[in-house]
């Protein structure tokens, strides 16, 4: 929009509105074009997403045109882009919570399984990554931050596995209803929600909150998840049977979800758990009818995932300068942190998978799966960002081991287990036993 239209309008609304839909226009066109270019390479669509919001940030839109970079994501727009990608990332978790079927498979031994899976997913990246900031905190820490607390943030940030990230790649190729799909997305909610809890209780260190302002947050998220999985849940489990009874999901129903879902973010964003967590858990209490859940996906997956989420991506975007990284005073530490990160979870979590009686094939193939960090990292170290405890070399080295672990996921997959093996593996021939092989995944989406 021209600057000379912009002087002339007296209604600052309208002139947000001017100044934010050109933005969002942008940040979709790229978007979908880099998301097109990662499908021609047999890499998930989300990934494509992510490396267009780095794109569109000073690494290359800012670099080339920078009073073009600037004139599209103003100081104005960018509180606005924010929400958004808040809301998106809430409402993705809660589609992805909802689409769980937790009470697939053998219950028991599945949640064993995956309790396996989530420690093995963040102990060893916990203890590399630790020790890798405890060696590089006097070459890239802030001053003000104490080596115990850069080290444990370096270890956190590595423990992470990208929930919303692995159920897209997870749903884009039809498995997030097979065993290895549902045992990996427990174990992945499982170090989200340790991650999250862990950053409550380093932000209260960096903070001087004290431990029993950490203890307060891990104390209300406990009791929170259970209401939501208790009482919320058989309120709403009529409002399911009805959606299946009838085949009806009209406005009602989504008046109900939506408002469900914001507000659970709502509670755990003031807590201190951070809004994602709060919508996957309000996912999981909604009623688990087929008819109901597919009606939720089909009415709401698309809108969020094409609109809101690359929104968010770009909004991360817009911190991340990959060129400071050029140089060998950065490339070494940079290399050292990629390596405990992928070493953490790809080599922990495979072993570990061994470990419970899966074939080599199935515990590379969760490795790959587990190693995809790309969403959550970004949101645990904006806030990171935000907080003082990181710079922006630092900053901008776990954004480019967010795209490359979350690239390394599909291919490894695919290495463990090719698609000849995986489409052996049908939900109708998966056999009663505990220990059967995985169920085949439906067509892959795009």
């Amino acid at each position: 929009m021209s600057p000379t239209f912009l002087a002339a309008t007296t209604d600052k609304n309208l002139e947000l509105v001017l100044r934010v839909l050109p933005a969002i226009v942008v940040v979709l066109a790229a978007s979908a074009v880099c998301g097109r270019l990662a499908m021609l390479v047999k890499q998930p669509r989300v990934l494509g997403e992510m490396v267009a919001g780095v794109l569109l940030g000073p690494t290359l839109f800012g670099a080339l045109f920078p009073d073009a970079q600037k004139a599209v994501f103003t100081a104005e727009v960018k509180p606005v882009l924010y929400v958004l990608s808040t809301i998106g990332l809430t409402l993705f978790m809660f589609l992805v919570g909802a689409g769980l079927d937790h009470a697939g498979g053998n219950g028991r031994k599945e949640t064993r399984n995956a309790a396996v899976l989530a420690v093995s997913g963040i102990v060893p990246s916990l203890l590399l990554g630790v020790a890798s900031g405890h060696l590089l905190h006097d070459r890239l820490s802030r001053p003000d931050v104490t080596p115990f607390e850069f080290a444990l943030f370096i270890g956190g940030a590595l423990s992470i596995t990208a929930f919303p990230m692995l159920a897209r790649i997870l749903y884009e190729r039809g498995l997030e209803n097979s065993r290895i799909g549902r045992m990996t997305l427990l174990g992945a909610s499982v170090d989200d929600a340790a991650a999250w809890c862990f950053l409550a209780v380093l932000s209260a260190l960096h903070a001087d909150a004290g431990a029993l302002h950490a203890l307060r947050t891990i104390g209300l998220t406990v009791v929170f998840t259970v209401v939501m999985l208790t009482v919320v849940s058989r309120l709403l489990c009529p409002m399911g049977a009805q959606v299946q009874r009838t085949g009806r999901f009209g406005f009602d129903q989504m008046y109900v979800v939506v408002g469900i879902a914001l507000l659970a973010g709502l509670f755990t964003d003031y807590i201190g758990i951070y809004s994602v967590f709060g919508g996957f858990v309000a996912g999981l209490a909604m009623p688990r009818d087929p008819a109901f859940r597919q009606a939720l996906h089909d009415r709401m997956m698309d809108l969020v995932c094409v609109l809101l989420l690359p929104i968010f991506f770009t909004f991360s975007g817009l911190n991340t300068e990959l060129g400071g990284l050029a140089g060998w005073a950065m490339i070494g530490p940079f290399l050292l942190i990629f390596a405990a990160g992928f070493a953490g979870k790809y080599v922990g979590c495979a072993l570990a998978m061994r470990g419970i009686g899966f074939g080599w094939r199935e515990s590379w193939a969760v490795g790959g799966l587990m190693n995809a960090r790309g969403l959550m990292i970004l949101i645990f170290i904006n806030i990171g960002l935000a907080q003082g405890m990181i710079t922006k070399e630092v900053f901008s080295m776990l954004v480019l081991v967010a795209v490359l672990t979350t690239a390394g996921a599909v291919p490894l997959y695919r290495w463990a287990l090719p698609e000849h093996l995986e489409r052996r593996m049908a939900p109708a021939a998966q056999p009663a036993a505990a220990d059967a092989p995985p169920a085949e995944a439906a067509p892959a989406r795009t």
